[in-house]
C-alpha cells in the first residue's frame, strides 16, 4: 500500500495536482448531468450528444449517482484514485514479469509517473483530473500483463470493460493483444479470427444502421473549417513530430534485440512487440483515409496508438538504464520523478492545492453557484476561453448552456457536422459583435435569446448578481 500511495503522490504531483471540472470534463459532466436532469442543456444537446450517443461512461456514471447519492465531485476523485490504482496493477503485472527485480519494477513504475503528451494526438500519458480514456488505458495495461500469464478470458474481460468506459482506446488495446495472441497461441487462431470476424460485423452495423451511421462520408470544408487546426492529420506534423511519435519503436527493437541476447526474453514478450508493430502497419494503413479527410478516420484518431507504444518503449527503456545496478536506476528515476513534481506544483502552479476537489476560482465558484439557482434553460455568455481563464467550463460548474466554450466545442465538432458549423457561425458571431461590451452582449442575446452575461468589468447592463471581481448582468 505505501507503493502504491508513493505512485499515486508522484502521479498527482507530476500531474500538477488534482482538479475538478477541468479540460475534457466540459463534456462529460454535461453529459452525465443530462440524464440526471432532462431539463438541463435543451440548446447545447445537439452538442453534448454528437459525442455522448458514441459512449456509455456517461450512462453508467449517472446510474451510480442516482443509485448512491454521491456527488460528482466526490465519485471523480474516487474514480480518479481508482484510475492510478489500476494503472499500478497494471505497471506492477507487466513489470513483474519482465524483470528480475523488483526495484526495476519501482523504477518502471516511477518512469510512467513522468506525464508527457503524446505529440499531437491530444492524449496525455497522465491527466489531473478523472478521465474514462485513463481509466480504459490502465485496464489495457492490466489486460497486457494478463496477457503475459496466458489468462485469456480475463484479458478478454478486461477489455470488454475498457470498451465501455472509451472504445477507441480499448480497441487498440485489443488490436494490439489480438495481433500478440496470433503470434504466441497458435492453437487460439481460430478463436481470434472468429473473434475479429464478429467483432467486424458489429462494426458494418455500427456504420450502417447504429450510431456510426453516415460517418464515411468526407468531412468537407465548412466542417473542416468549424474545426479549426486541431492535430487530426498527420501528414501537417512537423519532422520532429514525427520522430517523437516513431522513436519507442526502435527502443523497443533494440530492448528487444539485447534481451534476446542476454536470454532474459520472457513468454510472450516477442509477440507483444509484433503486435506494437502491427500497430505501427495499422497506422500506415490508415493514414490515406485520414488524408482524404473520411469522417470515422478523422474521429477515430489513430494516432493515438503512439500511446501504446510509447508506453511499452519505457518497459525497455527503464530495463536498459538498469541493467548495470537496479537500485540505483530505481532512485534515480524517483528522484527524477519526486523533483520535476515538485517543480510543477511548487513553481510552475504554485497556487494549486494537490488535490482540487471542487472549484477553485472563488469568485468564478460563486458565479456558477448562481448560475445553477438560475432557469435551468436559460442561455448564458461569456469569454469564449473560461475553461481556460477559470480553470473550468460554464456548463461543467453552472450547469447550463452556454454560446461558446472554445477549448472544447471545436474538438467535439469532430463528431458531428451539424454541430460543427453551430459552433462555426458562432465564431462568426463573436468575431462581428464584442461579447464584452453592453451593446454587443445584446446583439448576441437577441440572435440566440440568451439571458445572462457573465464578464469582470462593469457595464451598462442590469446587474442580477455580483461574485467579487465577476458582474453577471441580465440580458432579457
Amino acid at each position: 500500500m505505501a507503493l502504491l500511495a508513493g505512485f499515486i503522490l508522484l502521479a498527482t504531483l507530476n500531474s500538477a495536482g488534482y482538479r475538478y471540472a477541468a479540460s475534457d470534463q466540459a463534456f462529460y459532466i454535461p453529459a452525465i448531468l443530462r440524464h440526471l436532469d432532462p431539463r438541463l442543456f435543451p440548446r447545447d444537446a445537439v452538442l453534448i450528444d454528437g459525442q455522448a450517443r458514441l459512449v456509455a461512461m456517461d450512462d453508467v456514471l449517472a446510474a451510480i449517482v442516482r443509485a448512491t447519492g454521491v456527488s460528482l465531485q466526490q465519485l471523480f476523485l474516487w474514480l480518479y484514485l481508482a484510475t492510478l490504482a489500476l494503472l499500478y496493477a497494471g505497471i506492477i503485472r507487466v513489470g513483474g514479469r519482465f524483470y528480475e527485480s523488483r526495484w526495476m519494477v519501482v523504477a518502471l513504475a516511477a518512469a510512467l509517473t513522468l506525464r508527457h503528451a503524446i505529440a499531437k494526438t491530444g492524449a496525455n500519458t497522465l491527466e489531473s483530473y478523472f478521465h474514462p480514456r485513463e481509466l480504459a488505458f490502465a485496464l489495457g495495461l492490466l489486460a497486457v500483463g494478463l496477457f503475459l500469464d496466458r489468462k485469456w478470458p480475463a484479458t478478454t474481460a478486461l477489455l470488454i470493460a475498457a470498451a465501455a468506459l472509451h472504445p477507441t482506446t480499448a480497441l487498440w488495446f485489443a488490436l494490439w493483444l489480438a495481433v500478440a495472441g496470433w503470434a504466441r497461441a497458435p492453437r487460439h487462431r481460430v478463436a481470434i479470427a472468429v473473434s475479429v470476424v464478429i467483432g467486424g460485423a458489429t462494426a458494418a452495423l455500427l456504420l450502417l444502421v447504429g450510431p456510426l451511421r453516415g460517418r464515411l462520408t468526407v468531412m468537407d470544408a465548412e466542417w473542416l473549417a468549424a474545426i479549426g487546426p486541431k492535430d487530426l492529420f498527420p501528414l501537417d506534423w512537423p519532422l520532429n513530430v514525427w520522430i517523437t511519435n516513431l522513436v519507442p519503436l526502435p527502443i523497443i527493437a533494440l530492448g528487444w534485440l539485447r534481451r534476446r541476447a542476454a536470454g532474459v526474453l520472457v513468454p510472450g514478450e516477442s509477440a507483444l512487440v509484433a503486435g506494437a508493430f502491427a500497430l505501427l502497419a495499422l497506422f500506415l494503413c490508415w493514414l490515406p483515409f485520414d488524408a482524404a479527410h473520411v469522417a470515422l478516420a478523422v474521429q477515430l484518431q489513430l494516432s493515438r496508438v503512439f500511446w501504446l507504444t510509447d508506453v511499452f518503449a519505457t518497459v525497455y527503456l527503464v530495463w536498459l538504464i538498469g541493467r548495470g545496478n537496479h537500485a540505483l536506476a530505481a532512485g534515480l528515476i524517483v528522484a527524477l520523478s519526486l523533483g520535476r513534481g515538485l517543480y510543477a506544483t511548487m513553481v510552475e502552479f504554485p497556487d494549486r492545492p494537490l488535490f482540487a476537489v471542487d472549484i477553485q476560482q472563488p469568485d468564478w465558484r460563486d458565479a456558477m453557484a448562481f448560475a445553477r439557482q438560475t432557469d435551468p434553460g436559460s442561455g448564458w455568455l461569456a469569454d469564449p476561453l473560461h475553461s481556460a481563464v477559470y480553470g473550468s467550463s460554464l456548463r461543467a460548474a453552472g450547469h447550463r448552456d452556454v454560446l461558446l466554450e472554445r477549448m472544447k466545442d471545436h474538438a467535439i465538432a469532430i463528431y458531428d457536422r451539424s454541430a460543427a458549423l453551430r459552433v462555426a457561425d458562432r465564431e462568426e458571431a463573436l468575431g462581428a459583435f464584442a461579447w464584452d461590451t453592453a451593446d454587443g452582449a445584446r446583439a448576441l442575446a437577441r440572435r440566440y435569446t440568451l439571458d445572462y452575461l457573465v464578464v469582470d468589468k462593469p457595464l451598462d447592463l442590469p446587474i442580477v448578481h455580483r461574485s467579487g471581481s465577476l458582474f453577471i448582468y441580465s440580458l432579457r
